[in-house]
């Protein structure tokens, strides 16, 4: 079963998973125009998790970008790509895999309403 976690929960999530040899991955799958307009913003956390972005069409052609080993959090817009890309993920070998339910509009309700909603 994937598990999903809300943006309030993200702090929860990382402890429980951030307390290995590398650091948790919260993958972005939106498209760069969408990372443009709205995105995590750090605040202070960067040395708690690795930000990356990849477009969800492209997962397939850049899989060996990401380490099967590494926690995965998948952020979209609103969760559907995410939840997407963290089936496949699962699919594909990888283990620790969940999903931010609500995506990146969520987490400006939730959690950082300095990011801007669209």
């Amino acid at each position: 079963m994937l598990p999903q976690v809300s943006p309030s929960q993200f702090d929860d999530w990382l402890a429980a998973h951030g307390t290995g040899p590398s650091r948790p991955v919260l993958l972005d799958v939106r498209e760069p125009w969408e990372v443009a307009q709205a995105h995590v913003r750090g605040d202070g956390q960067a040395d708690r998790f690795e930000l990356r972005c990849i477009p969800m069409g492209e997962i397939p052609s850049r899989l060996q970008e990401l380490d099967p080993d590494q926690p995965i959090a998948c952020l979209c817009h609103h969760g559907a790509r995410s939840m997407n890309v963290a089936v496949y993920l699962l699919n594909n070998g990888f283990e620790n895999v969940a999903n931010i339910t609500g995506g990146i509009d969520a987490w400006s309700r939730e959690r950082d309403a300095g990011v801007p909603r669209y």
